[in-house]
């Protein structure tokens, strides 16, 4: 599995999939056009990663509904894309933006939730740190963007 850190400098950028993109992109039969957008940016030379947060939202819907079919799918993506891994300093970057966010009184998640999404956004400025353009491809901006680059997925091209 290729981790953020073992993607080439000459990548044009990284696309993180937030949980909204990758379970339409799991499930082609019922979105292809996320499955199509997907393909069309790897082949424009993007590179595609998942977060291990969004893996465990998808993933825990999927083994509730008893989809092994789905499960399978997520595990190809999964393993053919690679998957970011939340680590402590991730998680104390995170820690920050969310209490950020409710300071400026604009949380993006009530305040018992884990928060994935400044999870997800201190996991794309780590691997921008790397010298990485990443974007987060997302169906909900607006919880990311204050932190990130992020756009709607298909609005990426």
């Amino acid at each position: 599995m290729r981790s953020a850190r073992e993607v080439s400098s000459s990548v044009t950028r990284i696309l993180l999939l937030d949980s909204g993109v990758l379970g339409m992109v799991s499930h082609p039969r019922r979105n292809p056009d996320p499955k199509a957008w997907l393909v069309d940016r790897i082949d424009a030379g993007d590179v595609a990663l998942i977060p291990d947060v969004a893996d465990y939202e998808v993933r825990r819907e999927l083994l509730r509904a008893g989809k092994t079919t789905g499960i399978n799918r997520l595990d190809a993506l999964c393993l053919s894309l690679g998957v970011v891994a939340t680590t402590p300093a991730i998680l104390r970057e995170a820690a920050s933006m969310w209490a950020i966010a409710r300071q400026e009184g604009r949380p993006t998640a009530v305040d018992a939730a884990l928060d994935f999404d400044v999870i997800i956004a201190a996991q794309a400025r780590g691997i921008g740190r790397d010298g990485h353009e990443v974007v987060v491809a997302t169906t909900n901006v607006a919880h990311l963007d204050r932190f990130v680059d992020a756009r709607r997925w298909d609005v990426i091209t």
